[in-house]
């Protein structure tokens, strides 16, 4: 599919849930600057930049999970999803764990919820090549159940390492693994949805995970007032430096 249909898609798609506060970057840089979905529905659009190459770092720890074997989920998986993205990305996306569609590819938000998400990037101005995605856990859980605790530990390492090593300016959890994870609370995801945390100096935000927006419509509206507020933290950082 050609990008400007791709992005005329997407824009009608948001227009249809009554997003309209949406931005979009004018080719060359410079801050976002507000769209109208239906205006912008059947503009052009430049071909997607490659993604930089992988940053100091990033490489041996990809390596390194590669051939993990430091928990159950070693034995079933087909592939290892490690991350993908751009390595300097000032916004970080964790979900929980591979899918099969993750697990065949060997990469992160490829199936419905990962179509889901890029959707909601492109609503903050932001391409999938911009920020860098992440897991939880590396390995699919079989079944597609969620991920057990000793697991977690297990791959806890591989994505603390991502975090430090990408240093972005937001971190977003998406769900409830991710973010009872990474802030190391039990805590209902509807209770810490839409705050501001820090996990590892890093300003992070908790969302609902694209899966759960695809089985229960009415969480699209609370993800997109928490996606907002990602994209005006991201602006203010931009413009303070």
């Amino acid at each position: 599919m050609k990008t400007s249909q791709t992005v005329a898609d997407t824009l009608h798609y948001l227009a249809d849930l009554g997003w309209e506060d949406l931005y979009r970057t004018p080719p060359g840089g410079g801050p976002a600057v507000a769209a109208d979905p239906a205006a912008q529905a059947g503009a052009d659009d430049e071909p997607p930049a490659a993604a930089a190459a992988a940053g100091p770092g990033l490489d041996e720890l990809a390596a390194r999970a590669e051939t993990c074997t430091r928990c159950r989920l070693a034995d079933t998986r087909q592939k290892v999803v490690f991350g993908t993205g751009d390595p300097r990305a000032r916004l970080l996306l964790v979900g929980e764990g591979p899918g099969a569609e993750e697990d065949r590819r060997g990469l992160p938000f490829v199936g419905r919820a990962g179509e889901l998400l890029n959707k909601i990037l492109a609503a903050i101005g932001l391409r999938r090549e911009d920020v860098y995605i992440a897991n939880v856990v590396k390995c699919r859980p079989p079944g597609n159940r969620e991920p057990q605790p000793d697991e977690v530990a297990a791959c806890r390492s591989y994505l603390e390492a991502q975090i430090d090593t990408i240093r972005p300016e937001v971190l977003v959890c998406l769900g409830r693994v991710a973010a009872q994870t990474l802030l190391g609370s039990d805590a209902p995801i509807g209770r810490t949805r839409g705050q501001w945390f820090k996990v590892r100096g890093v300003a992070t935000m908790v969302t609902y995970h694209p899966a759960a927006l695809l089985r229960n419509e009415a969480l699209k509206r609370p993800t997109w007032e928490d996606m907002q507020q990602v994209r005006d933290r991201l602006r203010e950082t931009a413009e303070s430096r």
